[in-house]
């Protein structure tokens, strides 16, 4: 359904007219939103956002005034409304984080404790071959940076994994 079908009988050249410009000045609208965001996607929809403001306050508009100006101000207010209302209210992930996150028991920061003397217990080759791996260094990555082979590294790591296992028991296996 084209724009023209929803508006009323009314609708004149003129207002044909100056859609026509809020078409062609759509680039200028995105490369103005990428000062203010990186994300193309956000970019798009910022400036799908303007185009509707902008379409549903097409009777507010001057005729004879910048039109360019009149879009870039909606812009730059529905960014600055936006900006706004994330800070204030998070969204998605951010909102079910700050839900779910507790601060750790004293339980889990003496077991981390633990660990922590017990990864100083280990020879510095197995310490930084298991720290690297548990940190999701892939094992070739992890062997280039310790300067051994894929093998060696993976029984440093083996060997490693089971001395924390010897040091420590079951208290990490709940």
């Amino acid at each position: 359904m084209s724009l023209s079908s929803v508006r009323p009988v009314s609708h004149s050249k003129k207002t044909s007219a100056i859609e026509s410009e809020i078409v062609e000045l759509t680039p200028a609208l995105r490369a103005f939103a990428r000062r203010f965001l990186r994300s193309d996607d956000d970019i798009d929809d910022l400036v799908q956002e303007t185009l509707l403001k902008a379409l549903n306050s097409l009777h507010l508009y001057h005729p004879g005034t910048s039109l360019k100006s009149w879009l870039f101000t909606i812009l730059r207010n529905t960014f600055c409304t936006n900006y706004r209302r994330q800070k204030r209210e998070p969204a998605g992930i951010d909102a079910a984080m700050e839900q779910i996150a507790t601060a750790p028991t004293q339980e889990w920061a003496l077991r981390e404790r633990e660990l922590q003397h017990a990864l100083t217990l280990l020879s510095d080759d197995r310490r930084r071959a298991l720290t690297l791996v548990a940190a999701g260094t892939s094992y070739e990555d992890a062997a280039k940076m310790c300067g051994c082979r894929i093998g060696t590294l993976k029984s440093r790591v083996s060997r490693a994994r089971e001395c924390l296992h010897s040091l420590l028991g079951n208290q990490l296996i709940d």
